[in-house]
């Protein structure tokens, strides 16, 4: 079974870091995004769960579920919030949210409320690996293993779960900050340059020594994106 995906819509850095690492760890396939706009493109990609702040540029957490349920999604839609006002509620709830979770709360007590929130849309809530081919490249999950023509590439945990990030979201391009909450968690002490670092070594071993064209892309200005080649 896939991994399930959900989306993160949370304007502040902080905290977005702190709720993607925790989820990411359980096995969930997290997308942060930091404003509505954002959060509504990538909820329209196809996602089993949407998390989003009730307050966030661009587009509000209550327009951003208005018009998800308008355009008949039918995922579960949880709303974080810093207020305890009781008419937002009502109409967060009326709207079609199926959670909604007051701040401040722990990372634990929202892995817990995701899994009971999957658990009453009768979504199986325990995330599962999943295996990824491209071509002559595939990505075993289960076996935290990389292979090209079926031999394995010999990777490192972290240079493994780099790749396999970039290769959940084909063509989605990440900013070396959102690799790092994903791949290192949000409470790791080193800077960007680690993404950088680890790159490297991923394009030698999987592109120039095995030969396959260049799927590792960088975003200049900004960060990676894998883009599969046949």
């Amino acid at each position: 079974m896939a991994a399930l995906r959900m989306v993160l819509g949370e304007n502040e850095e902080r905290l977005r870091a702190q709720l993607t690492g925790p989820l990411s760890k359980v096995g969930y396939d997290v997308v942060p995004v930091p404003d509505g706009a954002t959060a509504l493109r990538a909820a329209r990609s196809g996602v089993d769960l949407v998390i989003v702040d009730a307050h966030m540029p661009a587009i509000d957490g209550l327009d951003v579920v208005r018009t998800l349920r308008c355009e008949r999604f039918r995922k579960p839609i949880m709303m974080l919030s810093g207020g305890a006002d009781e008419v937002e509620r009502i109409v967060a709830y009326e709207v079609g949210v199926d959670d909604y979770v007051i701040k401040p709360f722990s990372p634990r007590e929202l892995v817990a409320r995701v899994r009971a929130v999957l658990r009453r849309s009768n979504i199986p809530h325990e995330p599962g690996p999943e295996r990824l081919t491209f071509g002559r490249v595939e990505v075993d999950e289960p076996a935290r293993e990389v292979r090209i023509d079926g031999r394995v590439v010999a990777l490192k945990p972290r240079e493994f779960g780099l790749f396999l990030a970039l290769a959940r979201h084909p063509g989605i391009a990440f900013s070396r900050g959102s690799l790092l909450e994903r791949v290192w968690g949000f409470d790791f002490d080193g800077d960007e340059r680690t993404v950088d670092v680890h790159m490297r070594r991923l394009r030698l071993k999987i592109e120039e020594q095995h030969g396959v064209p260049r799927c590792l892309q960088t975003v200049h200005g900004f960060g990676y994106k894998f883009t599969p080649t046949a």
